[in-house]
């Protein structure tokens, strides 16, 4: 064989390697993969997680099992994972209280950036604030005009001490000048529940939770979080046109694993995500049913994005003095 034809087989096998994927993505998975669910049922986080665990079950032939861990706010949960085996069997689905926790809660078990790899950034979507048919609320002005008349009588229902809802609430009642008296739940299923019943006042809640009761009548939505309108509720005025400018605060959702978990395994599952989140009937349920502005990002994306949103709201946590219940 001449050096040249030498020279031109190598090139070729080295062309196929490059091109072929590693041999842990080919492999993986050959057992059941687990996607911890930090919150109980009820929530937004949940159905999504089952949603896209379904679809990846069918593109996989492996099982993707959700498991709910909730308490502290997602971090109990999201703290198994980063304890777990970097081996491409167990990934979290967070929501935006992943970013707070680190200033929330002192003794978090594990450190938010080091013992977690991004995955994907599913998603972001405003919040709304909604509340029971039978109070007097039409706007988020009739309840300023209301908590300056009698202040701290008007209670306002989240997720959890810390979560994002609660610090949006804090900022909006330091900018309007009102006291709100607010309960923390142990997730958004809890949560609902009681603002259905008419338990409290109001609630504050990704679009993703409270917009299938907004659209049955069973409660009124008075404003979204976002600087615009949400295609989920095209009627509901923004925060930011009710006396608050350029006002904006997201809920998000996000999937991590362990640090340590082999990349080409966390390329091929966002690879398969991103197919996935793009089927039309899963697209559908996302924006419609979720309310959801899809992202489907790289890992990279998603690392960068949470440690801007640590930083917001790390800061609005300290400068309240905020913490968990």
């Amino acid at each position: 064989m001449t050096s040249l034809k030498r020279a031109a087989l190598a090139t070729a096998v080295l062309i196929a390697a490059l091109g072929a994927p590693p041999a842990e993505a080919q492999t993986w998975p050959n057992k059941p993969v687990r996607f911890i669910v930090p919150f109980p049922p009820g929530g937004s986080v949940d159905p999504l997680a089952r949603l896209l665990g379904g679809k990846l079950s069918t593109v996989f032939g492996q099982q993707f099992v959700v498991d709910n861990r909730p308490g502290g706010s997602g971090s109990m949960g999201t703290g198994i994972v980063a304890r777990a085996p970097a081996d491409g069997y167990t990934f979290v689905f967070v929501f935006d209280t992943h970013a707070v926790n680190p200033a929330l809660i002192p003794d978090l078990t594990f450190n938010t950036e080091k013992d977690l790899a991004p995955v994907m950034l599913v998603g972001t979507a405003p919040m709304a604030i909604a509340t029971h048919p039978a109070r007097p609320y039409r706007s988020f002005g009739d309840v300023i005009a209301a908590a300056k008349v009698k202040p701290e009588t008007i209670s306002i229902g989240s997720i959890g001490s810390g979560s994002l809802g609660h610090l949006t609430i804090t900022l909006v009642q330091e900018a309007a000048g009102i006291k709100l008296i607010h309960v923390p739940y142990r997730g958004g299923g809890p949560m609902t529940q009681d603002a259905l019943g008419g338990q409290v006042d109001l609630a504050i809640g990704s679009v993703a939770v409270l917009a299938p009761h907004v659209n049955s009548g069973k409660l009124r939505a008075i404003a979204v979080t976002g600087n615009q309108r949400s295609h989920a509720m095209p009627d509901v005025p923004a925060l930011a046109e009710q006396g608050f400018p350029n006002f904006s605060a997201l809920a998000w959702w996000g999937i991590l694993a362990p640090a340590g978990t082999p990349a080409p395994i966390i390329a091929r599952l966002n690879a398969e995500l991103v197919k996935v989140i793009n089927q039309p009937d899963v697209k559908k349920t996302l924006t419609e049913s979720l309310g959801m502005d899809i992202a489907a990002s790289s890992p990279e994306e998603l690392q960068k994005f949470v440690s801007a949103e640590m930083a917001r709201w790390g800061k609005v946590v300290k400068e309240n003095n905020i913490r968990a219940e």
